[in-house]
């Protein structure tokens, strides 16, 4: 995990400017902790459909929450000039009076936080193979787009052997880059990244 600090100025809007720092650096994360006061603040109460809306001089107690680049879920507690504390679900039009320094825990910045993209998946196999026949079962299962490479002559067996490395089928490549073949592709599965191929 990594760290960031956010200092935000008068008339500033938290949660818009907390989500406008996620989207321009490209973050998800979650809050550790701020140090500040609001002029204005608006939060949704439990149970309630309406928001509640302060003015004065607030001092924020707590935000605790998370940001992503399309979504800022935050709750914020907060005292009045009579130390009385209010709370609920942050929401726009709360204005920094005078300052606010946050600190936040980044988990996943640039691009690692991108689903990841495939922009083609290739699958050498044997004819009659066993394991072949069931990896193109898994593909076709779970709809994953795929180009099937029939390895029908010695000359595609060098080529696909050149490429990944391997003498066992089925291979299979994303991006070019081989990936493994039956056991890999199964491992895959298991764990759900398989499921991010799809378009």
């Amino acid at each position: 995990m990594d760290t960031l600090t956010l200092h935000l100025e008068p008339g500033q809007d938290l949660l818009q400017s907390i989500s406008s720092e996620a989207e321009k650096r490209r973050i998800s994360g979650f809050l550790l902790g701020i140090v500040g006061n609001l002029s204005h603040a608006s939060f949704r109460c439990p149970g309630r459909t309406t928001n509640t809306v302060l003015e004065g001089e607030l001092e924020i107690i707590t935000l605790n929450g998370t940001f992503a680049l399309d979504e800022v879920h935050l709750h914020l507690s907060l005292s009045d000039g009579a130390c009385q504390v209010w709370g609920g679900h942050l929401e726009t039009g709360s204005l920094v009076l005078k300052s606010a320094d946050l600190l936040l825990g980044v988990l996943i910045q640039g691009e690692a936080n991108q689903k990841p993209s495939l922009t083609r998946m290739e699958i050498a196999v044997l004819p009659g193979c066993p394991w072949c026949a069931s990896a193109l079962r898994i593909l076709h299962a779970h709809n994953i787009p795929h180009e099937v490479i029939t390895v029908d002559n010695d000359h595609i067996f060098q080529k696909c052997k050149n490429r990944s490395g391997m003498s066992t089928f089925p291979q299979v490549f994303v991006d070019g880059q081989a990936i493994g073949g039956h056991d890999e592709l199964e491992k895959l599965k298991s764990s759900g990244k398989l499921f991010e191929f799809m378009q």
